[in-house]
């Protein structure tokens, strides 16, 4: 089996999602958060766990991992508020800076949902059923990844167009990455770090970010309420692959 069709199968499963983000769009902020749970979920039951395991496969302590996690928060953190920092009476700039931190917040979703793809196409390496087994679970949760990058960019006052735009990039990421896993082989001291990165910037994109302005529009027991469905939902997907696997 070719890992390239079960990571077009992600495409269609990440487009389904956003659609329905597009859909949903008059509940945008109980929408997000949802995502921010689910954000926070896929750090805490994937991206941190696996950067700790590939540190342990290549003879590390983890030390670098979480200092790369550290790295990605702080570093997505800063530069948002950098971006959309600025003085009250220059609307029109900071309405431009809020727009681009919009898109700036949805990238670390389209690099998480490329690892995606390279987790495939690395566990077809492996073995046909260890490459299913992983295609099933990136397929399940892609859905939310597509729901999470359409919040993101709504949230963010994008329109229609631009968020359709960056759920198409969202959506084509984990074909690549499956076809770059067999162009290019990923050196194994390098995938720690990436993962634990990107899991810092999605836990910034959750934490800092998405859920806040949950709990500023809808209370903070109904923004808590909607992460925790969030957080659970990915518990479950990424529980369930273990288990499969």
């Amino acid at each position: 089996m070719n890992p390239l069709w079960l990571a077009l199968a992600t495409v269609l499963s990440t487009a389904a999602g956003g659609l329905c983000a597009l859909r949903l769009r008059a509940r945008l902020h109980l929408l997000s958060a949802f995502a921010s749970g689910v954000l926070l979920g896929v750090v805490a039951f994937d991206l941190w766990p696996e950067s700790l395991e590939q540190s342990r496969r290549a003879g590390g302590s983890g030390h670098g991992a979480l200092l790369a996690l550290i790295a990605g928060f702080v570093l997505w953190h800063g530069l948002r508020r950098l971006l959309v920092g600025g003085h009250a009476h220059d609307d029109a700039r900071r309405e431009r800076r809020r727009r681009w931190a919009g898109a700036m917040s949805a990238l670390p979703l389209v690099a998480h949902s490329a690892m995606d793809g390279v987790a495939i196409g690395l566990a077809f390496q492996v073995s046909p059923a260890v490459g299913a087994m992983v295609a099933v679970a990136v397929i399940a949760h892609d859905f939310c990844d597509g729901l999470n990058t359409v919040s993101v960019m709504l949230l963010h006052r994008h329109g229609v167009r631009g968020a359709l735009a960056m759920l198409a990039l969202d959506a084509i990421a984990p074909l690549l990455g499956a076809a770059g896993t067999l162009a290019v082989a990923v050196p194994q001291a390098l995938l720690a770090p990436i993962l634990a990165s990107v899991a810092g910037l999605l836990l910034s994109i959750g934490a800092t970010e998405l859920l806040p302005q949950a709990c500023s529009r809808l209370g903070r027991a109904t923004a808590l309420q909607g992460a925790g469905l969030g957080g659970l939902g990915a518990m479950l997907i990424y529980g369930t692959a273990h288990w499969a696997g």
